[in-house]
C-alpha cells in the first residue's frame, strides 16, 4: 500500500468551511482528494494537513508549518505520496515553489500528485520546464489578483466607503446603497456628531491651549468621555486621533477626493499646525522649539526651561524632608525645584545655581505674562472660535432633534398601546 499524505490550503478564512462562493474551499479539496484515492486501491490516506488563511503567494515555504512538517516526514520516510487538489496549493512563488516540489520528489523520495494535473515527474528537461512554467503562471495570476484588489480598494476608499478594519475616531458606518459583486451592500463613512464634539475639543486643546496628549487624555477622562470602544482615553489614543488621515480628508496613501473632503473634521490650516506641534515635541534637538515639549510635569515650566549659564536643560526634582521632632510632632517638607541637569551631574563647567525653587520661578514668569496680557487688545482668533462654537452648536442641535424624534415616536406608540388596552377590556380588540 502507498501511504498518502494530503495538503489542503486556502488563502482566506472565508474558504475554510464549505461555501458556494468559493470553488477551492477545504471541504471541496478534501472531497476531491478522497474521490481520487478511491479509484486507486493500493493508495491509503494516512494523514491530512490543512493551512487556513495562508497565502501561497505572500508566505514563504520556510514560514509555513505544514510544508516544514511534510518535509520532515518525507525525510523520515513516513509517506510515499503527497496529494493536493492542484499544485498551486503547495505554493505560488515562482522562484521557490518549483524547487519545493522538486525537493519532495528527488530528495524526499515521494511522488507528488495533483487531482487535476496528475503526477509531477522530473525525468526529462521538459518535466522540469513544465514544473517551472506552472508556478510562474500561478505567481502571475496571484500578482494580477493582488493588483486588481488593491485598485478596487483604492477606488472604494476614494469614494468614502468603508473597506474594513478599525473605524477612525469621529466616524460611524451607514448603508451606502452600493453592492459588491456578491450582492452584499457596502457601508460608507459618516461623521458621528457626538464623537465630532470630542474630536474638536482635542483639536482646540492641542492648538489653542497648548495641552499635550497626556493632559488632553486626563481632561477627557475627567469629563466622562469615552473612546469608541467605551474605554478611557490614553496619550497614544490622542496622538492616533490627531494623526489619522481620514479626518484630514485623505486616504492612508495620501490621496483625496470630493467624498473624502466632505468627511473632513480637521481643516487644512489646523492640520499644518498640529503636525508642527507634534513634530517639535518629538524632536531630540530642541534649540528651535517654540512649544511645550512636555505638559504633564507638576511644575509650570516642566521640560521648557533652560539654564542661562550653560544652556543645558533644567529638569524638575523634589526636595523631600521628613522627620519627627522631640515633642513628637511630625515634620514634612516637599519642595518642587528646578535643577540644572548638566551641573548636577558635572557634565560641564556651569557657574550658575544647581537648584531653583519652582514656586518662585513660576511666579516671576506669571508676573511677566500678566503684564504682557494686560497690554493686549482685541482678539485675532475670535472668528475662528465663533466657527468652532457654531459647529458644536450644530452637533448639539442635531443630537437634540434625534432625541426629540425618538421621544415623539415612543409617545405615539404609547398612545396606540393604551388605546388597544381599552379595546381589549371591552372585547373590541383584534387580539
Amino acid at each position: 500500500m502507498k501511504r498518502v499524505y494530503t495538503l489542503y490550503r486556502v488563502s482566506t478564512k472565508k474558504q475554510v468551511n464549505f461555501s458556494e462562493d468559493h470553488e477551492n474551499d477545504i471541504p471541496m479539496q478534501r472531497g476531491a482528494c478522497k474521490e481520487f484515492v478511491k479509484y486507486r486501491p493500493d493508495w491509503q490516506i494516512m494523514k491530512e494537513f490543512e493551512e487556513k488563511g495562508v497565502s501561497g503567494f505572500k508566505v514563504s515555504a520556510k514560514n509555513r508549518d505544514a510544508i516544514i512538517d511534510l518535509q520532515e516526514a518525507a525525510m523520515n520516510k513516513e509517506f510515499d505520496v503527497l496529494l493536493v487538489f492542484m499544485f498551486d496549493r503547495i505554493g505560488r512563488i515562482d522562484d521557490e515553489t518549483p524547487f519545493i516540489v522538486e525537493w519532495f520528489v528527488k530528495t524526499g523520495g515521494v511522488e507528488v500528485w495533483s487531482v487535476k494535473e496528475g503526477e509531477q515527474r522530473f525525468e526529462t528537461h521538459v518535466d522540469k520546464l513544465t514544473n517551472y512554467i506552472r508556478f510562474w503562471q500561478a505567481s502571475g495570476e496571484s500578482e494580477k489578483t493582488s493588483i486588481r484588489i488593491k485598485t478596487r480598494l483604492r477606488q472604494l476608499k476614494l469614494d468614502g466607503l468603508y473597506t474594513g478594519g478599525a473605524l477612525p475616531y469621529g466616524y460611524r458606518t451607514i448603508p451606502s446603497g452600493v453592492k459588491n459583486r456578491k450582492g452584499q451592500e457596502l457601508k460608507k463613512y459618516e461623521i458621528d456628531l457626538e464623537q465630532f464634539v470630542v474630536f474638536r475639543k482635542i483639536v482646540e486643546k492641542t492648538i489653542n491651549n497648548g495641552m499635550g496628549s497626556y493632559m488632553i487624555a486626563h481632561f477627557l477622562n475627567d469629563q466622562g468621555y469615552k473612546t469608541a470602544n467605551g474605554k478611557q482615553f490614553t496619550s497614544k489614543a490622542i496622538l492616533r486621533i490627531l494623526s489619522s488621515p481620514l479626518p484630514r480628508g485623505f486616504t492612508g496613501e495620501g490621496e483625496t477626493s470630493e467624498a473624502l473632503q466632505r468627511l473632513r473634521i480637521i481643516e487644512e490650516e489646523e492640520a499644518v499646525q498640529i503636525d508642527e506641534i507634534l513634530k517639535q515635541r518629538a524632536k531630540a534637538d530642541s534649540e528651535k522649539r517654540r512649544i511645550a515639549l512636555r505638559t504633564k510635569g507638576q511644575a509650570m515650566l516642566s521640560g521648557n526651561i533652560f539654564c542661562e549659564h550653560c544652556g543645558g536643560r533644567i529638569t524638575t526634582t523634589h526636595h523631600k524632608d521628613h522627620y519627627f521632632r522631640k515633642d513628637g510632632s511630625e515634620y514634612n517638607k516637599d519642595v518642587l525645584k528646578y535643577c540644572c541637569y548638566h551641573k548636577s551631574r558635572k557634565l560641564c563647567e556651569c557657574d550658575g545655581q544647581t537648584n531653583y525653587v519652582a514656586e518662585r520661578v513660576d511666579e516671576a514668569v506669571c508676573q511677566i505674562m500678566r503684564e504682557v496680557f494686560a497690554n493686549m487688545t482685541g482678539s485675532p482668533a475670535e472668528d475662528k472660535y465663533k466657527e468652532v462654537i457654531k459647529k458644536q452648536q450644530a452637533a448639539h442641535t442635531a443630537k437634540k432633534k434625534k432625541v426629540a424624534f425618538q421621544l415623539e415616536k415612543d409617545r405615539k406608540q404609547l398612545e396606540v398601546l393604551q388605546t388597544e388596552i381599552g379595546k381589549t377590556l371591552t372585547g373590541e380588540s383584534l387580539y
